[in-house]
């Protein structure tokens, strides 16, 4: 059900309703590794579908007037603690676009997907999560990418493992889109 333009969307200020029907934001994440070569994911679920998880990429909206990669320096510090150096951030390494259903919307995020590596990692901190991230999001964990392969759980982007093998030992410069992935 489609709601008009000027109703705010419960999924915060950045989604937009877009003409297709679908709420829509631009989307900056990270593929943020360790020195071990362990990715950090977050694991959530949907208010409608509490039983149903999933682990994806640490990230979210780009606010108007801010660029991809500030947006992305940003949410890792908000969502981590994190404080990355833009300078050590590289990419977009991956861009794709995601449509799914989350908190009783349908969604379509752009979404362009950065490389960090981190030389060595301290405690956590949720301290500048939203309201929506408290509600949805359960836990954040290192992964292997072995490990990350045997997850029995929905893990996006899909394939993720593979994805961040070939970037273990750097960067080649080329941005590969990975298409439109409907999310379900």
């Amino acid at each position: 059900m489609a709601e008009p333009a000027d109703v705010p969307s419960s999924l915060g200020p950045d989604w937009v309703l877009g003409d297709d029907g679908l709420y829509f934001r631009r989307g900056a994440r990270v593929l943020l590794l360790d020195d071990a070569d362990r990715i950090l994911l977050a694991r959530g679920h949907d208010v409608d579908q509490p039983e149903r998880s999933w682990w994806f990429t640490i990230g979210g909206g780009v606010d108007p007037g801010e660029s991809d990669l500030d947006a992305a320096v940003r949410e890792v510090r908000e969502e981590t603690g994190i404080a990355l150096d833009p300078g050590a951030v590289v990419g977009p390494v991956y861009t794709r676009s995601a449509i799914f259903d989350f908190y009783r919307r349908h969604c379509r995020q752009d979404e362009v997907l950065f490389l960090a590596r981190l030389a060595g990692v301290g405690e956590l901190s949720r301290d500048g999560w939203t309201d929506l991230e408290l509600d949805v999001v359960d836990e954040m964990r290192w992964w292997t990418l072995e490990d990350l392969r045997d997850v029995e759980i929905e893990v996006f982007p899909e394939g993720l493992a593979d994805l961040v093998a070939p970037l273990l030992h750097g960067w080649d410069g080329v941005t590969r889109h990975l298409g439109t992935a409907r999310e379900e």
